[in-house]
């Protein structure tokens, strides 16, 4: 995995072959030195590593998701914290994801199909659908079979319902699952599983896994055959932690977490209350990872997190900065991954379709099995963690299996803002309290989902009216097709 990395240094040569002005000169206008098609194992490197770190950056995570789920909260500059938004976060989000990383994925698919090179296909398809369910979790209806399709001349796509959306990335990693020939054609400059085919087989089958279980009341029916099939014990998902989907960044800029740097600059984040107190009471020994102790004051002993949504005034009555807990110092670190899923998930998952009827199985197990694994993640294990299960608080409860299962993906989930927010909107819980000081904006609720960009109501206005028109107002409340509860 790393050797690639740094061989490949993250270049991505962009240059384009310009056309032969005469038909019948093509040879002459050819020039070897500047290729009509770019390297695969150059766009692929690229694209791994900028639409992964975009996904963990300010406008989506440590601005987004993080402050909504309340694993962060901010000491200063809080805006975000209370659901004013920037509009430049809304541009960059999907500016970013639609202008580069989608791209680079088709384009990926492309070269895969022209040179009969099936497991690049299977890489750019499982890629692309990722991001695709991002960006719909995000925002909810939006260009998708019609996007990417400048070639074709549509500037202007239309956009697609979340349920088509929906359809189309569970359909495409079906078809890149059944793609992957486990020893057959290599894929170079791949980052995240170093050409492991095997591995990318079980992200395959295991995103969509998460994504059926997405869909569980929205379409039940569809979530329960595929749930089914996909954990029928034949079919290769996620089976320990050494199958993470995580991209290891490195120790040298510009190839450094994003968190790190932004750490550089700014110090505006510290970790949110609502995730140090519930950890503190269920003594869980992974806040020792998740924050900091303050550096300075009479809680240096503890932890501290700060209450979400304090206006600039509040945050700066409460104390000096040094007084509160700094995220901590392994999510922050120059090199800490960026992580896509976890085996973890695949387990609370399966617990959770125990419960819903879907296989059979012992879903108190699947749940202790499921705190073990993230337990793992941060090097817990032995008797620290079954002191921690046999914790009444902690005990998997039958009756509410959401709120056992919600509650501690919410934990384990830490660091994945855009995730773990999907997951409390699906589940809905743990129960969050608003911020302490929200905008009008969010009418005193915790958003659900971001506006679309400016740009698109005048680059696009047409299709964007219609997608407000079949999805509700392009407000911050208006709930997402699956989000029914």
């Amino acid at each position: 995995m790393f050797f690639n990395y740094r061989k490949l240094a993250l270049a991505l040569p962009l240059a384009l072959g310009l056309g032969a002005c005469d038909q019948g000169l093509e040879s002459l206008n050819v020039n070897p030195n500047n290729p009509t098609t770019g390297d695969p194992a150059y766009i692929l490197t690229n694209a791994e590593r900028a639409n992964i770190y975009r996904l963990f950056d300010t406008p989506a995570s440590m601005d987004g998701g993080l402050l909504i789920i309340q694993h962060w909260a901010k000491v200063q500059y809080t805006d975000e914290d209370r659901y004013a938004f920037r509009a430049t976060s809304y541009q960059s989000i999907w500016d970013g994801f639609y202008a580069g990383g989608l791209q680079d994925f088709n384009e990926l698919i492309r070269q895969g199909q022209a040179t009969n090179n099936p497991n690049l296909q299977a890489v750019g398809l499982i890629m692309r659908s990722y991001f695709f369910s991002v960006l719909t979790d995000i925002y909810g209806d939006i260009p998708y079979s019609e996007a990417l399709r400048l070639s074709d001349n549509i500037l202007t796509p239309k956009y697609d319902t979340q349920e088509q959306v929906y359809a189309g990335v569970i359909a495409d990693l079906k078809t890149a699952a059944g793609l992957i020939a486990v020893n057959g054609a290599a894929v170079n400059g791949d980052v995240l599983y170093d050409g492991n085919m095997a591995n990318w087989q079980r992200f395959a089958n295991s995103l969509r896994l998460r994504l059926a279980m997405r869909l569980v009341d929205a379409k039940p029916d569809v979530a329960k055959t595929e749930v089914a099939t996909l954990l029928n014990g034949t079919t290769p998902v996620f089976a320990s932690n050494t199958d993470n989907a995580e991209f290891t960044f490195l120790s040298n800029t510009p190839n450094t977490n994003p968190i790190y740097n932004n750490r550089l600059t700014r110090d505006d984040y510290r970790v949110s209350r609502t995730l140090t107190s519930r950890l503190a009471r269920l003594k869980d020994p992974r806040l020792s990872v998740y924050a900091n102790h303050p550096e300075c004051g009479d809680s240096a002993a503890f932890y501290r997190g700060i209450p979400n949504g304090l206006t600039n005034a509040a945050a700066s009555a409460f104390g000096q900065f040094c007084s509160s807990s700094k995220v901590g110092s392994y999510f922050a670190a120059a090199e800490a991954p960026g992580v896509l899923m976890t085996y973890s998930e695949v387990l609370f998952f399966k617990a959770e379709a125990i419960a819903r009827g879907f296989i059979s199985g012992n879903a108190a197990t699947e749940y202790q099995n499921a705190i073990r694994a993230s337990m793992s993640q941060y090097g817990f294990s032995g008797a620290d963690v079954t002191t921690y299960l046999a914790q009444p608080s902690v005990a998997y409860n039958p009756a509410n299996y959401k709120q056992s299962i919600g509650d501690q993906k919410w934990i384990a989930l830490y660091g994945q803002g855009v995730e773990a927010w999907s997951e409390w909107r699906r589940l809905d819980y743990p129960q969050l309290k608003v911020a302490v000081s929200p905008v009008g904006a969010a009418s005193g609720k915790i958003p659900v989902r971001f506006r679309y960009p400016a740009n698109e109501q005048t680059l696009n206005a047409a299709n964007r009216a219609e997608a407000v028109t079949h999805q509700g107002p392009d407000l911050l409340t208006t709930k997402l097709w699956w989000d029914k509860l």
